[in-house]
């Protein structure tokens, strides 16, 4: 069973539903959630916030956060998290923001860098990823550990 079916079936045993929130991964992981035939039983929602307006206007996110810290910060992506928890009406929120590359990187926050934040019943929590490869091998991974931090949160 892969991710998105294991995350579909935890979510239905326990009837919840979830939303996303996404940045870097541009709509992927809304995607894989509804590659699946009977999603609309838990997936409710994914929002595409590429902009720091948009996780501004659609998620609620402080701008004094943005400046203070930038789009790839952990307390950006809990505010987005956040944000579409108060916002959706769902149990469970994911927000995804980060460095895909091949551009766009510093030393401060390197292409592949990737901050993960989910929110729910368990409360919100983030984690900083640091991934390897193209901008393609970027995303993919972080698709699979925003799955991988939910299931966790599931049990």
């Amino acid at each position: 069973m892969n991710q998105a079916a294991a995350v579909a079936a935890r979510l239905l045993e326990r009837r919840e539903w979830l939303a996303v929130a996404e940045s870097c991964t541009g709509g992927l992981i809304a995607a894989a959630c509804t590659d699946l035939p009977g999603s609309s039983a838990w997936f409710e929602c994914g929002l595409v916030s590429y902009s720091n307006r948009a996780k501004q206007a659609l998620l609620g996110v402080p701008q004094a956060l943005l400046d203070a810290h930038g789009a790839v910060s952990e307390p950006v992506v809990l505010a987005m998290a956040e944000g579409l928890l108060r916002r959706a009406p769902v149990q469970h929120a994911i927000a995804v923001s980060g460095i895909a590359g091949p551009g766009g990187g510093t030393a401060q926050k390197p292409v592949g860098s990737v901050w993960i934040a989910w929110a729910g019943p368990y409360g919100s929590e983030a984690r900083q990823f640091h991934f390897a490869g193209d901008r393609t091998a970027v995303r993919a991974q972080a698709v699979m550990a925003a799955f991988d931090g939910l299931l966790q949160r599931l049990g």
